[in-house]
């Protein structure tokens, strides 16, 4: 299976799950992540900005 192939069916699957979730569900899905980011002081998000996704999981 191509990368690609991936992408879509994991977007596929998000959708669905996203459709069939309650509210309350969806808003902590989109919210944890938000707060998280917004807890970070100045320095630490421009770090983290600078930091390429595979970087981060070292």
């Amino acid at each position: 299976m191509s990368d690609r192939t991936k992408y879509v069916v994991i977007a596929v699957v998000a959708l669905i799950l996203f459709i069939l979730l309650p509210g309350w569900v969806k808003l902590a899905v989109i919210a944890v992540p938000v707060a998280g980011y917004l807890m970070l002081d100045p320095t630490q998000r421009r770090r983290l900005r600078r930091q390429s996704r595979k970087q981060i999981g070292r």
